[in-house]
């Protein structure tokens, strides 16, 4: 359950950026990532699109695994710093409240173009599955990121991802967050969002080194975000979100006993 912005939006709120640059700002961030998503459906999976994780430049091993150690740590460097409340409510000092959401998909996204253009394929292969096996995991990839896009849904797609709040404030219209719900997937683990990238990055029919190293990479970074997160999420919701961590588990869905 990500956190958002910490903030109500008033229908009165102004800054040095008009209303219509916030909304053009907060579209093109948005269809910007609808693009990247799809891109990186094809690049994690190794099909369809130009570049992969598996046809990037080649080079010493040493090499690769800095430079592509260097790309996703500066996407775990930004989302855990613009993911704070602090840093948002230091940010919106300076740039209306509205854009702040779009701002930070707009700077994911240039990330995300980075470790695509930039990422280095290493040589090796984990594991490699045929038949039924390969078949299954196949289709757990893409259960994965069906899982990833329905979770954004049932959270608040477009406030997820700034739309809502570049809209509302270009159409005078009052934002407050939104609430705590626990529905659907949100009943099974706490985070089905993260649930499913794990999924996706490890139900590989060929587990490359490549995809390997980047599906540990980002393991680990989920497992330390999602820490952090749960303590703010516990200072955003209270007793209501404790109550939750008794019921739910975090990512694994299995009932706890009662």
């Amino acid at each position: 359950m990500p956190t958002n912005s910490p903030y109500e939006i008033s229908v009165t709120e102004s800054g040095a950026i008009p209303r219509m640059w916030v909304l053009a700002i907060g579209v093109f961030s948005y269809v910007l990532f609808l693009g990247i998503f799809l891109y990186l459906i094809g690049f994690i999976g190794g099909f369809i699109v130009p570049k992969t994780l598996d046809s990037g430049a080649q080079g010493p091993v040493l090499q690769a695994v800095l430079i592509n150690l260097g790309l996703l740590g500066l996407f775990a460097i930004q989302h855990s710093i613009m993911a704070r409340t602090g840093f948002k409510q230091w940010l919106i000092r300076f740039i209306p409240a509205p854009l702040e959401r779009s701002l930070y998909v707009l700077l994911t996204n240039l990330i995300l173009i980075a470790l695509v253009w930039q990422w280095r394929t290493l040589p090796g292969i984990v594991w490699e599955t045929e038949g039924a096996a390969a078949t299954l995991l196949l289709g757990l990839f893409f259960l994965g990121w069906g899982i990833v896009l329905l979770s954004t849904f049932l959270i608040d797609h477009m406030d997820l991802f700034g739309m809502k709040q570049a809209v509302f404030f270009a159409t005078g219209r009052p934002y407050t967050n939104p609430e705590f719900k626990e529905i659907l997937l949100y009943k099974v683990v706490r985070h089905p969002l993260m649930l499913g990238f794990l999924v996706t990055f490890w139900a590989a029919p060929v587990m490359t080194m490549s995809r390997f190293f980047f599906a540990s990479v980002c393991t680990v970074y989920i497992l330390i975000a999602l820490y952090i997160e749960e303590r703010t999420l516990v200072e955003l919701h209270g007793d209501d979100y404790r109550a939750y961590q008794q019921r739910v588990r975090m990512l694994l869905p299995i009932p706890r006993s009662r």
